[in-house]
């Protein structure tokens, strides 16, 4: 059976794995047909995504096809269309007896962890797999993106009127401007790339946008924006280190900032930037299993869209020579996808 292995940053192959068991109890056999690929995935080619092991099968956003149940298994059937939630939490630890499975102390994310979807076949739990029969495999593939924004946009908890500000426009800034836009605040989105801006503008209607910069512009038109007051909740989807230690100052007194992106890097700011205006300092993690069910029915009621998002795609056989420009960021990727039958 066919696989693609990412062996370290900046390398991958292909690799011939074994045809998996049949599934035990709780478990279901899957075939993958569309795969997304995501900034964690970038960012573990790049050697720069702190949760990443190697060598790894990578893929974790996909759309998949029921193959064969085990015993037990009731939520699904064979001939399923289904999204799988990557992350195998434990079940048992702090955080999952609370129902924070997204941050289970001995999770295992699926193509990040531990091998993922890039093969032909593979087992999964069952209790992660969330049925969406009326979608396309592609948008069931986006689901997890979608899941970590809506995530990141209850982690802020805007409101209606409130201003939001959310920094970098890749898929994960994208799904929580989705979401954000739901609560009827008012989105403002700041990147360093003009192109993702202008995707804003067109397929979002967003009336502010800012451009990235490392000097007092940026702050300059946060304050034009909001009247001098900032921003009631920031959204920073980054990952860069930089960017984070300066999103506090965009931020309104008694605001929330919240790092849904990842970086290895160390974060600087003075704390009297934080204690000032009484800022609160969320994490976002993943996304919860009720976010999966949640964002199934939006596409397929029409409420989300996820079409204009995909700017690329490539199939099994092309993906090593093709993810390399995937990482350029003049490459005007929005989102880049895998078909993979």
């Amino acid at each position: 059976m066919q696989a693609i292995l990412l062996e370290k940053p900046g390398q991958f192959s292909p690799i011939t794995v074994s045809e998996p068991d049949r599934p035990g109890p709780g478990q279901a056999l899957v075939r993958p047909h569309v795969m997304g690929i995501c900034g964690t995935d970038v960012g573990g080619y790049l050697g720069k995504m702190p949760f990443f092991g190697y060598p790894r099968i990578i893929g974790h956003e996909l759309g998949v096809e029921v193959l064969e149940i085990g015993e037990g298994v009731q939520h699904v059937r064979s001939g399923d269309r289904c999204s799988i939630e990557p992350y195998l939490n434990c079940g048992r630890c702090y955080a999952c007896r609370r129902g924070a499975t997204n941050t289970c102390q001995f999770n295992q994310t699926f193509g990040v962890m531990c091998d993922g979807g890039l093969q032909e076949r593979f087992l999964i739990r069952a209790d992660k797999l969330h049925v969406g029969n009326g979608l396309e495999f592609e948008q069931l593939a986006l689901v997890e993106t979608l899941a970590i924004g809506c995530h990141a946009c209850d982690r802020g908890g805007p409101v209606a009127g409130d201003r939001v500000l959310i920094i970098g426009a890749g898929p994960i800034g994208l799904a929580a401007l989705e979401f954000v836009k739901l609560t009827g605040a008012e989105v403002t989105v700041m990147d360093l790339v003009p192109s993702r801006l202008e995707f804003c503008r067109q397929n979002y209607q967003i009336a502010h946008t800012i451009a990235y910069r490392d000097d007092d512009s940026a702050l300059e038109e946060t304050s034009r924006i909001t009247d001098g007051d900032r921003f009631a909740v920031v959204i920073d989807a980054t990952g860069n280190h930089r960017s984070m230690s300066a999103a506090l100052g965009h931020v309104a007194q008694t605001g929330t900032l919240v790092y849904v992106g990842i970086s290895d890097q160390t974060l600087q700011f003075p704390h009297v930037a934080m204690h000032k205006p009484e800022l609160t300092i969320k994490a976002s993690r993943n996304a919860l299993p009720r976010d999966f069910a949640r964002i199934i029915e939006l596409i397929a009621g029409g409420q989300i869209r996820t079409q204009p998002w995909i700017t690329h795609r490539t199939n099994f056989a092309d993906l090593i020579n093709d993810f390399p420009t995937y990482t350029q960021a003049d490459s005007g990727v929005v989102k880049a996808v895998v078909e993979l039958c």
